[in-house]
């Protein structure tokens, strides 16, 4: 993957240049979460347990340092940066001795706090592409979620984590995943197995086929129409009865997304349509991926792959001049 350092630029000589996008925020994913460090999760959150024999479960900064460690041992030489971390829901709680204490008169060391779900990722800003101006660095992180697990049970039960490889688009940080670099349901009872899985996700990782399909999608435009088609039989799918949905690409965006994906197809300064009103399917696809950001953490990888397969599913149908429901 080393070798993917190196740009390469592809432009489309129809497409007006890249400007960059003004971001309100920074974060990889918005929604309800909240930027953290790593020292503030190991030095001011508790560690939950498992209730029936008090033994501590695989915490957040355990999944971090593992999947920075297993990187960095990987791409060996390669510069990691800091895991940019989000947390949401958090779980509050108070020491015993202040269990009969009112809210508001709890002090600082009285109370006690974890996060519920976390989501991070790792940069490694040597292994990068250029598509279409558009810089995309390489990045590895994974997502916990507490609500998966039994913690009513002993040690020993599986813990459950996903974990993600794929690239960021720098200029608007949004994420693209394709299947081989996903692992949606991973269980483990260890961090050496977790560790184990990491690893397995990254060496069977095709970076040069993601950014090959990628710069695919600049060669392929719908029009105005056909967009138009897109976002109403979009909000269409889910009414749809069953055995004809199921005869379709699977679509997880919700009307908030869909909304987004709308405005942004006239507004966004990166990727909006072209003034004759058609637009590749590269930028389509980020329009998707920048809706995901405000998708909640436990849909947000699962969000993200499917943008990567219905766009995939749109790319191939352009290509072969086949149907596709949703641009009819």
């Amino acid at each position: 993957m080393q070798a993917l350092a190196a740009n390469n630029q592809h432009t489309h000589e129809e497409d007006p240049p890249i400007r960059l996008r003004s971001l309100s925020s920074s974060g990889f994913i918005e929604a309800n979460t909240l930027p953290i460090t790593i020292q503030e999760i190991e030095q001011k959150n508790i560690i939950p347990v498992f209730s029936k024999d008090n033994e501590t479960t695989i915490s957040h900064v355990e999944f971090i340092q593992a999947t920075f460690n297993t990187a960095k041992d990987y791409f060996n030489g390669a510069k990691l940066l800091q895991p940019d971390i989000r947390v949401s829901h958090p779980i509050k709680g108070r020491t015993p001795e202040a269990r009969n204490k009112a809210a508001n008169e709890l002090l600082d060391h009285e109370r006690t706090l974890y996060y519920e779900r976390m989501a991070f990722l790792i940069e490694i800003p040597e292994i990068s592409r250029d598509i279409m101006g558009n810089n995309l660095s390489l990045v590895i992180g994974g997502v916990k979620s507490y609500s998966m697990d039994n913690l009513f049970n002993k040690k020993g039960s599986n813990e459950h984590f996903q974990v993600f490889i794929g690239f960021q688009n720098k200029v608007c940080l949004n994420l693209c995943v394709r299947t081989d670099g996903l692992k949606e349901e991973i269980k483990v009872t260890s961090l050496q197995a977790l560790t184990t899985e990491i690893h397995q996700l990254i060496s069977n990782y095709d970076a040069l086929g993601t950014l090959v399909e990628m710069e695919q999608f600049t060669q392929q435009h719908i029009t105005e129409h056909q967009f138009a088609q897109l976002i109403g039989k979009s909000k269409l799918y889910n009414y749809l009865p069953t055995s004809e949905r199921k005869a379709l690409p699977n679509f997880q965006f919700l009307d908030c997304h869909i909304n987004t994906i709308a405005n942004d197809y006239y507004s966004n300064r990166s990727f909006c349509r072209n003034n004759d009103g058609t637009i590749n399917l590269w930028r389509l696809y980020n329009l998707f991926t920048g809706a995901n950001r405000n998708s909640y953490i436990d849909k947000y990888l699962s969000r993200s792959l499917n943008a990567s397969q219905f766009i995939s599913s749109l790319n191939q149908a352009l290509i072969q001049k086949e149907r596709f429901w949703f641009i009819e």
